[in-house]
């Protein structure tokens, strides 16, 4: 009877523990493999990841050791060991918005995190061997429960352990690409940065080359050190004359480590913000980050900043004698490129563009707000730079999609949906909301605020709250801590009670303005945060 016992609570702790191990890998590969940011998760989750069912385990285990002769008490911590299994609705959710990608350095993390995890099993049958059968039994179950109580600790302990291996790893991923890079003497490299729209610009200025040049844009968001690596081992062609890349940035230091595995020789800077205040501390910090980019810039550079950002405009000093072209939506009297008679409609944006030599042309685009005018600006200047005639850009403008998740404007039965939700920031939002309170019809938008705001992050919510008052209908929020301040902003502005409804997954929330709104009506996604913030 206790083999059996046995049998089933190993049965119970390996695919408990396996559910709630991948749960923290997930995690940890969603921190973007960082042990700090990881660290940072687990602080301020304890109280979820270690629910009241593990104390309860833990607390029948002790028992089982006082009482290790009598089988019904040994029964009753395997009790214990269902009590913890049923909790494990949280590891077992089907529903992750990014699911878990096996990547090889995945398979080596999980290998090693699997391996630490059978530790305490082991120690447990070598401490209680001399006990002999039955006594063995509680040390070997206790071994079983501090293996699954112990899985976000095996994660970040197999991270630290493999750190030498994937840094070895990543350098030779690093020398591979600048080797590459060095041999294509014939290739242009642009450099994309900025705390929002570094995705839109690519495609925008992609879309544009393509009209002369045979051009490689790094697909998606690859816009770290591997993915960038990535794109040149295994998609850069020999055809290929224009290489496009997003640089972002989250740490001191990211940009140089961007630059020197490729040098740009054309920097695009379209804004800085207040993403990442969390981890770069200012907007001040952020713009000395991104501006390193252009310090990287040969002698016969080229820069393209966006004029209308004062943050952006006087980054020129860090690369002197470097060709700069500024575009400006604001009519700066500096600027080579700008837009004037801006209007939007369901349709996009049409708008008059006006070069550095005066010629003006009519734009039309798919594109909707503001800072999509201002994207497009800075890849006309970058078509300017490069050979390309006005007339030829606006075609190529005119041929522009909307970004998946980024205003992108499609139907849904019944509703019209603005997808705003790849990542939220305070200037992005004010203007989607914007540009909802623009349509007829019932206007609701849904959304879990914003992220990564530092100390800004409550002001940033609560006057979201307020601009949603004044251009939405329905405010849909997802995740109640989360949009606590969203939720005082809406207040602040009187705004009805009824009006507010408050989920705790984006897929209710969803669900919710599916079968509630009338035929007609508007929806604005804003922001849809990854599964580490889901509440």
């Amino acid at each position: 009877m206790l083999a059996f016992l046995a049998l089933l609570a190993t049965l119970f702790a390996a695919l408990r523990g396996w559910h709630r191990l991948r749960y923290f890998l997930h995690l940890f590969q969603l921190e973007g493999y960082k042990p700090a940011e990881y660290r940072q998760w687990l602080s301020a989750h304890t109280a979820q990841i270690f629910r009241r069912s593990h104390v309860v385990a833990l607390v029948l285990v002790s028992v089982g050791f006082a009482w290790a002769n009598v089988s019904w008490l040994l029964a009753l911590v395997l009790v214990g060991w269902c009590v913890a299994f049923a909790s494990s609705k949280l590891y077992l959710s089907a529903r992750p918005k990014k699911p878990l990608k096996y990547t090889a350095r995945m398979k080596r993390l999980a290998a090693t995190s699997g391996v630490l995890a059978l530790l305490p099993v082991v120690a447990g049958v070598v401490i209680g061997w001399g006990a002999g059968w039955p006594g063995l039994l509680p040390y070997y179950l206790a071994g079983l429960l501090l293996a699954d109580f112990g899985g976000p600790l095996w994660v970040l302990g197999a991270a630290l352990l493999m750190k030498p291996v994937e840094t070895s790893i990543q350098n030779g991923f690093k020398r591979q690409a600048r080797a590459t890079l060095q041999r294509r003497t014939d290739l242009t490299v642009l450099g994309i940065t900025g705390s929002y729209g570094k995705t839109s610009v690519k495609f925008i200025v992609a879309e544009i080359l393509k009209q002369r040049y045979n051009v490689l844009a790094t697909p998606g968001s690859y816009n770290t050190p591997m993915g960038i690596c990535l794109v040149v081992n295994t998609m850069l062609k020999p055809e290929h004359q224009m290489l496009i890349l997003e640089m972002g940035i989250r740490h001191p230091g990211d940009m140089r480590e961007l630059c020197e595995i490729a040098q740009p020789q054309v920097g695009i800077v379209s804004n800085i913000g207040i993403a990442h205040l969390e981890t770069m501390g200012s907007q001040e910090n952020i713009a000395h980050e991104k501006g390193t980019m252009l310090a990287y810039l040969p002698t016969d550079g080229v820069m393209v900043l966006n004029e209308d950002d004062a943050h952006v405009a006087g980054m020129d000093a860090r690369a002197p004698g470097r060709q700069a072209w500024r575009v400006s939506v604001e009519g700066a009297a500096d600027a080579a490129i700008t837009a004037r008679d801006i209007r939007y409609g369901p349709e996009g944006a049409r708008f008059i563009v006006r070069d550095e030599t005066g010629t003006e042309h009519p734009f039309r685009t798919k594109l909707l707000g503001k800072h999509n005018v201002q994207n497009i600006l800075l890849g006309i200047a970058v078509g300017r730079a490069l050979g390309l005639r006005l007339r030829q850009i606006a075609h190529a403008v005119q041929r522009i999609e909307p970004v998946a998740h980024r205003l992108a404007l499609r139907q849904e039965g019944p509703l019209t949906v603005i997808d705003d939700a790849f990542n939220s920031n305070p200037t992005g939002a004010k203007n989607a909301v914007e540009i909802l309170g623009q349509f007829k019809g019932t206007r609701a938008i849904v959304t879990p605020g914003m992220v990564e705001l530092g100390e800004r992050h409550y002001a940033e919510n609560f006057a979201l709250g307020q601009h949603i008052a004044r251009h939405a209908d329905l405010a849909v929020l997802v995740g109640e801590q989360q949009t606590a301040p969203i939720q005082a902003g809406l207040r602040e502005a009187a705004y009805p009670d009824d009006q507010i409804k408050i989920f705790n997954s984006l897929f209710d929330a969803r669900d919710y303005v599916n079968t509630h709104l009338p035929p007609g009506s508007v929806v604005l996604y804003e922001n849809d945060l990854p599964d580490q913030y889901a509440e």
